[in-house]
């Protein structure tokens, strides 16, 4: 079978307003890729025929957002190859700390030191492999938070997306993890992540939205919300009230320009919490640690 591979590189910038427009009406046959490494970006579509992809492509370009600014599409035949393969070139393994996160056509080749452990990702699932800043801000605090405070209690990871941050907490060697999207999809795949790494059944996955996912109660010693920053603002009290005393809050899918904002935000609400931020390109994090007799 011969497939068709129609590739058109985009601003780095645009790629969570294209990815919201892609899950929001639905449009079928095409993919993100993002290296953060090199600072570029790509929609990629694998069709049956040369005829399909620009068709496709024809119907898609009017839909894409205006800071998109997609260079002319490449088009090449796949042949007889698998069409992952075009994946290869663009994602590479990264690690922080002991976790690696890594292609999964790495996995008999690569190498883990001693105490380590790995994340297997696989491009072809929606929702993205973690390949963004957003994501990799909060796995860096994540084995922060395993390497400073060990991996004692329980952490949720709100609107979950892939789950890959959560099965991220099982590698380092949290036992009690949740996680949960509003996305019926979402977590399917998140699900689909877990039987990839050989976690299936390790992290509690659910439907649920922020009010339903975090109900009065709800206590966790890391609460991770890679998410946006309007969301993260408007459900300040269901965020704060689900760290347990002495817990960690990550925010994350935070613009650098609004990090101030959402750090206002959410400054009635956690007097007396110690608070950090960090930048990563245009993106950033904000990290609330609740005191621990609070």
């Amino acid at each position: 079978m011969h497939l068709f591979e129609l590739k058109s590189e985009i601003a780095p910038a645009a790629v969570d307003a294209v990815d919201d427009t892609l899950l929001e009406l639905g449009v079928e046959g095409w993919s993100l890729l993002q290296d953060v490494i090199i600072g570029r970006a790509w929609i990629v579509g694998i069709f049956a025929s040369a005829e399909e992809a620009r068709t496709r492509w024809a119907e898609l370009l009017p839909l894409l957002p205006a800071e998109t600014a997609p260079a002319a599409p490449v088009e090449r035949a796949l042949g007889d190859r698998d069409w992952r393969d075009s994946y290869k070139a663009h994602f590479k393994a990264w690690r922080c700390g002991r976790l690696h996160w890594v292609p999964v056509w790495e996995r008999a080749t690569h190498v883990l030191g001693e105490g380590e452990t790995a994340i297997w990702l696989d491009p072809g699932l929606a929702f993205g492999t973690g390949n963004h800043e957003t994501t990799r801000l909060c796995v860096e605090r994540l084995v922060a938070r395993a390497g400073s405070h060990g991996t004692a209690g329980r952490v949720i990871d709100a609107g979950c997306g892939s789950g890959i941050l959560a099965l991220s907490a099982v590698r380092l060697g949290w036992t009690e993890v949740a996680g949960f999207d509003n996305d019926a999809e979402a977590v399917r795949v998140s699900e689909e992540n877990a039987a990839l790494n050989d976690l299936a059944g390790a992290v509690r996955f659910a439907t649920a939205d922020l009010v339903t996912g975090l109900p009065a109660g709800t206590r966790a010693e890391v609460v991770l919300a890679n998410i946006q920053a309007d969301v993260l603002m408007r459900f300040v009290p269901e965020l704060t009230g689900a760290v347990a005393p002495g817990g960690l809050l990550v925010l994350s899918g935070i613009l650098a320009h609004e990090n101030a904002a959402v750090r206002a935000a959410f400054a009635p609400a956690t007097t007396g919490w110690t608070v950090g931020h960090r930048e990563l390109g245009e993106w950033s994090d904000v990290a609330l640690t609740r005191p621990a007799g609070a």
